[in-house]
Order: C-alpha cells, then structure tokens, then sequence
C-alpha cells in the first residue's frame, strides 16, 4: 500500500491520470464479496468457492472500473490481479493453476498488466509486519505453512516473465520505490512509442 501510495502520487505529479484499484473489492458488489471472502467467521468456506468469489469480484472490477479506465487511457495500478488466486487457489489450495486461470479468463478478457511488482518477503517477515497493522481477516490467519506455499507459488508463477520486477521487500521504502519508478518510466517510454 506505501509504495502504490509513492507511485500514484508520482505519476500524477508527472502528469499522468491514474487510478488505484485493490482485490477483491473496488466496487460496491466486490466490496460485498470483500466481506465475505475475508470475514474470519468463515473459517469453513471451501477453497471451491473462495476462487470463485476472487473470480466474481475481480470480474465485477475488470467490467466496471479497470476496462473502461485503461480505454479512456489511463494509468491503472492494481493491488493485487489473477496471480494472487493462481497462487493462493490454484497452488496454495491446491485447484491447480489452470482450474484458476480457466475460471478468471472470461471476467478479465483481454486485460493484462504491463508491469508487475512482486516484493518479496519472508511469510515469517510477511505476517509481522501484518500483524502490527491491524486485527487478520480470514486469509491472514492461516498458518504458516500456508504462507510458506503462497510465497514459493508466487516464485514459481512470476519466475522468468518479462512483466515482473522481483524487488527485495527487505530494502527501504525509497529504495524500492525508485526501482519502481525506474521501471514505470521505462514502461510508460515504451507505451509512448
């Protein structure tokens, strides 16, 4: 959230309209979905339905918000997109990675990101700094293990793609922020060819 923060407010001083949307929510159904999904009452929610309501709520903000954005020519930074639940269903949950993607193509269609941040953290690292920020919805309380598989999943799917910059979250807030800014400027340098 602190370096989306920096980047929007960067992108903007330089003269760029952005928008920052978050999953799941950022809509007011996927709001609801947001509630749901990550209400720690809900511990007895099967993994079958936490992918599909991801897939519901990131269809609704793809359809209502990222889609029409990106045609009007904006900037969209997103907290979170389809790799989390390849990696958190598909591999964490074990749907397999294809169950995923299969079930998020038609809600997201032709959008994909250009750049992807993937700030790597220790799971142990991860859940501190979680923990001192507020109380942990459903996904939060997992156990360690789980985190363990979320961080290897993230590895493996973002590992060798061209769109993702593998940052070391161990570093300072302003030193990953300017490798983020680098890379935005170069991607923007490219989109204005």
């Amino acid at each position: 959230t602190t370096q989306i923060n920096l980047l929007e407010q960067y992108l903007k001083e330089a003269g760029y309209e952005c928008l920052i949307t978050r999953e799941p929510g950022g809509t007011v159904i996927g709001e609801e979905v947001r509630e749901l999904i990550l209400n720690p009452e809900y511990k007895e929610m099967s993994p079958v339905t936490e992918m599909l309501l991801y897939a519901a709520s990131r269809a609704q903000l793809v359809h209502e918000v990222i889609g029409p954005a990106l045609e009007a020519g904006r900037i969209v930074i997103s907290d979170r997109f389809v790799d989390s639940s390849i990696v958190y269903q598909g591999i964490a949950r074990n749907l397999g990675i294809s169950t995923v993607a299969a079930v998020n193509a038609p809600g997201i269609g032709i959008y994909r990101p250009d750049g992807i941040f993937f700030i790597d953290l220790s799971e142990a690292e991860g859940l501190r700094r979680k923990k001192e920020q507020k109380n942990l919805d459903r996904m939060e309380q997992e156990g360690i293990d789980f985190h363990h598989m979320v961080s290897e999943g993230y590895r493996k799917v973002l590992s060798g793609r061209p769109e993702v910059m593998k940052i070391d979250g161990g570093r300072s807030i302003d030193t990953i922020q300017k490798k983020i800014r680098n890379h935005v400027d170069e991607l923007l340098k490219k989109k204005n060819r």
